[in-house]
């Protein structure tokens, strides 16, 4: 799979092109399903029939899902038994990273690709050419992701379709008996994150969020000093993710040669708005994450980033309880999402974050973490705790210096080490929910002028 539609301004109005209304209350999965969007039954696209909910821009919720095609335990994985892989979205991330990702460390993590799902057919393509064959082993190649979950020797999918086709296909999975490594952000709306975070719990298989910096050791052993209360009471804590993308423009992705011959432009728009195919597609489908309808830029592409680690760091990683967020597009004008974000935040602990975000200025703050005894200075290679000055007797300076690991070869293997012998998940669907709670209240803070409360005990959010 792979992304596209209409543009949304300064305006802040969504996608669909209805004016900001009054936000109400959004429950999450169950909990709150009366008062998301109505599901949208089966519908027929190209001899494909792919259920969607319908995403609701208004509530920013993506529905309830339909069921699954299959419930499935999944086979129990020995120590020396090979892992059978498929990947579903094989574009830049899905056949950069995890077709080839996997493969090159097929042997040393024991690991065999055995297929893949896309929409747009030239990736599909790629993608099986690509995958080996081991021992007379077809691979299997399907538009339709749900052959995939069908093979029951499939153990493990990697998830890098854009952001709106995130939750439905790794709840089907997970019930499908498969274990599921999902790109960031976990999901597009918050209602998704919950059911997501249920659909594991309830069927007890793993899944790994691709942040892939959360398994720097480094990050875990701040947190644990935190923990521990080398640096007092934590009071606040700040960072960002900013780069300038030039006069080119950030996720102005290459546009290839797309047509309805070979994409299923009907059932790649999933659950977002629907849009007759015109000369806006192919800027959708390729350049997904400058909409609304798909994305969110920079809080869910980029602000994941730092703000996984960034949570490990603080040593008791919290849903948020207040978020209130501020978003701008000045320079870049080629799209809806904006190109400069704020965000500040705070949770039941009591301290707060900030987080800066840009894609047209490359200067962001330093990753600092403050306490009430002593302040820690996080850098690329270690961080650095300084004591407050009326604790400057008490609190002893120290240095936290750890071998960094942060490439996605780590996480995959964190996340096969996890299944063969239950190792902790770096980034799993629980802290990936944290995450996305986070995201999704900026989200709708900046876009509906308004301060987001939210109770994670029943799982509501309000305008403050």
């Amino acid at each position: 799979m792979s992304t596209p539609g209409q543009g949304q301004g300064n305006n802040k109005k969504n996608s669909a092109g209805t004016s900001r209304r009054g936000f109400l209350k959004m429950g999450a999965a169950g909990a709150a399903a009366g008062i998301l969007a109505g599901i949208a039954g089966g519908r027929r696209a190209n001899a494909d029939d792919i259920p969607v909910p319908k995403a609701d821009a208004v509530k920013f919720s993506g529905g309830e899902f339909p069921k699954g095609p299959i419930a499935a335990s999944g086979r129990v994985i020995g120590a020396n038994d090979r892992i059978l892989c498929a990947v579903i979205g094989c574009g830049g991330q899905g056949f950069g990273a995890h077709v080839k990702g996997v493969k090159s460390k097929s042997k040393d993590n024991n690991t065999e690709l055995i297929g893949c799902s896309d929409l747009f057919k030239p990736r599909l393509e790629r993608a099986q050419k690509e995958m080996t064959v081991v021992d007379g082993r077809t691979i299997q190649a399907e538009k339709d992701y749900r052959r995939i979950l069908d093979n029951k020797d499939i153990d493990t999918v990697f998830i890098a379709t854009p952001e709106h086709w995130h939750a439905q296909i790794a709840v089907h999975a997970m019930e499908a008996g498969k274990h599921v490594y999902v790109e960031k952000p976990m999901t597009r709306y918050l209602d998704e994150a919950f059911q997501v975070m249920d659909a594991q719990k309830r069927t007890g298989k793993l899944l790994q969020l691709g942040i892939q910096a959360t398994s720097d050791p480094k990050w875990h052993a701040i947190g644990d000093s935190v923990k521990a209360g080398k640096i007092g009471q934590l009071v606040s804590g700040q960072s960002s993710y900013c780069r300038n993308s030039g006069k080119d423009g950030e996720w102005n992705y290459k546009i290839e040669d797309a047509s309805l011959d070979n994409l299923d432009w009907e059932i790649w728009q999933g659950s977002a708005a629907k849009r007759p195919w015109n000369d806006d597609s192919k800027e959708r489908f390729f350049r997904f994450r400058k909409f609304w309808d798909y994305s969110c830029g920079i809080l869910s592409d980029l602000m994941p980033h730092k703000l996984g680690p960034f949570l490990i760091s603080c040593g008791n990683p919290e849903f948020p309880i207040r978020v209130c967020s501020i978003g701008t597009r000045k320079i870049s004008l080629d799209r809806e999402v904006d190109d400069t974000v704020e965000v500040l935040a705070e949770f039941p602990s009591g301290w707060t974050m900030i987080f800066t975000g840009s894609t047209v200025n490359e200067q962001g703050l330093p990753d600092v973490l403050r306490g009430h005894k002593a302040t820690i200075y996080m850098g690329g290679d270690g961080a650095k705790a300084l004591p407050e000055r009326p604790f400057s007797e008490e609190v002893e300076e120290f240095q936290i210096s750890k071998a960094t690991n942060t490439g996605i070869p780590d996480h995959h293997r964190n996340l096969f080490e996890a299944i063969r012998s239950g190792t902790k998940l770096n980034c799993d669907a629980e802290f990936g929910a944290k995450v996305q709670c986070i995201l999704a209240l900026a989200e709708m803070s900046s876009r509906t002028n308004k301060t987001m409360l939210f109770d994670p005990a029943t799982r509501v959010v309000r305008a403050g």
